[in-house]
């Protein structure tokens, strides 16, 4: 999705402070951006250019995914030593600080995108063309992501929605309570579903049906569990979960029937900058996720972050083929193929299988490029959400939260053995326990057990007051004089 000559010229992302520029911003920080804008937004075209760089944002935000399994009990950092990547190493521990390369990356990045966003909601009325109104659902559902992701992460958050922020505004910014963020949010997801269509026309764009999808998503981050069953209950049957559910994780399993919503990468841009790393076509985080030094066939070397625990692996029943999805067993596959590896820090024997790199799916800068979609969104997550939200609301439908989980289940073993006829908060625990095997790896674990209540008595120091959100990173406390969080 790189346009650069979005990146060049329109990147908007103008604050000396609390959007820094980083080494990679071509654009001088300034006020002239509306001469820019004047000269640029003159046809479709330019429209669409601009909604595709603020897509590409999407493909940047790798930190928040890991994190959601290392900061858990599903994984640990891992990498080459206790200081490699130090900034997850903490998260892992337990032990992070407002001085945080990866958290004030992700800070950035999000509210970059949530610029861009708003640059083109500010140019809005410079043109009217056919497909005006089907873009900008696109744009608000784009929004609503990014302040979903920050809302999640960091709790109360700055808030604003009519225009970019520019270099003056850095030091008047305050932080809006997250049920505002959450509102707004709401507000943009409903804006994009009035105007989308059912259906994506092209690979990874936001449709009516992706708007369902993550509003019910944020309405049970609210324990709003009616909204977000009615929200949810239109998507039921749309979608299909195919019998091999490692086939959703191949290449060729990109952008399938269970595909709801899909980050797209791609390994055929040469555009690749060691400065900039997420900034290329290519998935970033895959390099991350290999065994270090690998030599033997189907996989490749990668960095050995993100490994999974004993305690995931253990988790699973032997019968559910989920286990060997999400969780390659490095001892038991170079004892069977004769393959070699090092092992790394933290090493458990395991590695992540779903976003593992894999041999021939890179190109360019082969650590850069590699040609693997995140899933956001699986049909899996619809029925899983809405048996939750069922299970959970004032009036439950306990046949319909039983259905929904029994059809995950049912691929998971290849027969209907593990139904659940239970009830009550048993349905509801299998619901979340359910959860965990089905996206183990996928980036969801930390942030489930933070709104389902579990998050103290599951990772091992995590402080109950705290750990539910990660620290404001110490430049916007700085120079935009931000609150802090609880604790930090």
């Amino acid at each position: 999705m790189k346009n650069k000559f979005f990146n060049n010229i329109l990147l908007i992302v103008l604050s000396l402070g609390f959007i820094g520029c980083e080494d990679y911003v071509d654009y001088e920080a300034s006020e002239n951006y509306t001469i820019v804008a004047d000269d640029y937004f003159k046809t479709s075209a330019d429209y669409e250019a601009a909604l595709v760089g603020t897509y590409d944002v999407l493909q940047w935000n790798i930190y928040s995914v890991m994190i959601g399994d290392i900061a858990s009990d599903n994984s640990f950092c891992g990498g080459e030593s206790a200081t490699d990547v130090i900034g997850m190493q903490k998260i892992d521990d337990m032990i992070h600080v407002p001085n945080n390369d990866q958290l004030t990356s992700t800070w950035k990045w999000l509210y970059e995108g949530i610029n861009r966003a708003n640059y083109m909601i500010e140019n809005k009325d410079k043109l009217d063309f056919s497909r005006k109104a089907e873009l900008y659902g696109e744009v608000h559902f784009l929004r609503a992501y990014y302040y979903f992701e920050l809302v999640k992460i960091f709790g109360d958050v700055p808030l604003f929605t009519d225009s970019r922020l520019t270099a003056s505004d850095s030091n008047t910014l305050t932080r809006a309570p997250k049920a505002s963020v959450y509102a707004q949010i709401e507000k943009d997801l409903k804006d994009a579903i009035a105007v989308l269509p059912a259906e994506k026309s092209t690979d990874g764009r936001a449709t009516a049906f992706t708007s369902h999808a993550l509003l019910g998503k944020v309405y049970l981050y609210q324990d709003k569990f009616t909204e977000a069953a009615d929200i949810l209950e239109p998507l039921i049957g749309l979608y299909t979960l195919p019998s091999s559910l490692q086939s959703v994780f191949y290449n060729s399993g990109e952008n399938g029937p269970e595909s709801v919503f899909e980050v797209q990468h791609s390994k055929n841009s040469n555009w690749y900058d060691w400065g900039f790393p997420q900034g290329s076509e290519g998935s970033f985080a895959i390099i991350h996720h290999g065994p270090r030094g690998y030599n033997g066939s189907v996989y490749a070397s990668g960095w050995s972050f993100n490994v999974p625990t004993q305690d995931l692996y253990d988790s699973y029943d032997v019968t559910d083929t989920r286990r060997g999805v999400a969780i390659l067993d490095i001892e038991a596959w170079a004892e069977s193929t004769g393959a070699e590896y090092s092992k790394g820090y933290e090493h458990t024997g395991y590695f992540n299988h779903k976003y593992i790199p894999r041999a021939g799916l890179s190109g360019a800068q082969q650590e850069l490029n590699y040609g693997i979609n995140f899933r956001a969104i699986r049909y899996a997550d619809v029925l899983l959400m809405a048996a939750e939200a069922n299970s959970r609301k004032a009036s439950p439908n306990e046949t319909k939260a039983q259905n929904y989980l029994n059809q995950v289940r049912f691929r998971a073993f290849g027969n209907s053995s593990k139904e659940s006829s239970s009830t009550g908060a048993t349905l509801t625990k299998e619901i979340w326990n359910e959860r965990r095997l089905e996206f183990a790896m996928e980036g969801h674990r930390f942030f489930d057990l933070v709104r389902t209540g579990e998050a103290a008595a599951k990772i091992t120091g995590f402080v109950a007051g705290k750990h539910e959100v990660f620290p404001i990173p110490q430049t916007e406390i700085d120079i935009s004089g931000l609150t802090q969080n609880a604790g930090y």
